[in-house]
């Protein structure tokens, strides 16, 4: 298939030699993903980093198991903020979900792979509605693989993030009463979550997004005001790959609606 193009490449994105793991750690804040001691798999990060997203794909999925990380969460940003085919993004997201199901499988102590699951799954829940990906039972799965990927690493940022936004689209669809009782979903859970994710990772401008998104979706003009600043802030940052690029752009976007 034919990859659409990253369009803000930057040299400061490639990170050649050892670079990468001099930055590792900043780069993997949200996700805690372990810098990978094969040479192989360093260069599928390497190109999901710079923005070459189906390279990334590509040489991930050559290393086996051990590059589905790289492979996964470069086909499934590159399906939400690249690819303008929505039944071909679906078709991306549901076999990301797939190999991540592989994997829980065969290395279910990465929490990634649980993570990636339910962050697949949320992106074609949106593609497809929510309302009738609840009613499809994809929200127990959700929740379910962003709880293990939570037991598992306690300090993933960008699971606490997705499981907040979880909690806050659940309710902004079905209500309160409905999505405490059916769902177990909570205003005050979705704020501690994110606010959990923000201290983890204070340099995530996606964080703020969400954050954003889910106060106006949970108290709408009431919390307008913090939500226009969490966007300003997260238009504001200086990104240190492509997809912290791409995060950064949309808040851009956001606020020159």
């Amino acid at each position: 298939m034919a990859w659409n193009k990253f369009p803000y490449p930057e040299k400061a994105y490639a990170y050649p030699g050892a670079a990468l793991q001099k930055s590792w750690e900043r780069l993997h804040r949200g996700d805690c993903e372990p810098f990978p001691e094969d040479a192989r798999v360093q260069d599928a990060w390497r190109s999901y980093h710079a923005g070459d997203f189906g390279k990334a794909v590509e040489s991930g999925l050559a290393c086996g198991i051990a590059g589905y990380n790289a492979a996964n969460k470069a086909a499934a940003i590159y399906a939400n903020y690249l690819d303008s085919d929505d039944e071909h993004k679906r078709r991306l997201l549901l076999e990301v979900a797939r190999r991540c199901e592989e994997q829980q499988g065969k290395t279910p102590a990465d929490a990634n792979c649980w993570y990636l699951h339910a962050y697949a799954l949320g992106r074609y829940s949106q593609s497809i509605s929510v309302v009738k990906a609840l009613t499809q039972g994809l929200g127990g799965k959700i929740k379910h693989s962003l709880v293990q990927a939570l037991e598992l690493q306690p300090r993933h940022a960008d699971a606490r993030v997705a499981l907040g936004a979880y909690h806050a689209e659940v309710l902004d669809k079905v209500g309160a009463l409905v999505g405490g009782v059916t769902y177990g979903v909570k205003k005050s859970t979705a704020n501690e979550l994110l606010e959990a994710a923000l201290k983890l990772n204070p340099d995530s401008a996606i964080t703020r997004i969400e954050y954003a998104n889910a106060l106006v979706m949970m108290f709408g003009k009431a919390k307008m005001k913090d939500a226009e600043r969490f966007y300003q802030e997260a238009a504001a940052f200086t990104p240190m790959d492509a997809m912290e690029r791409l995060d950064v752009e949309a808040a851009r976007a956001e606020l020159a609606d």
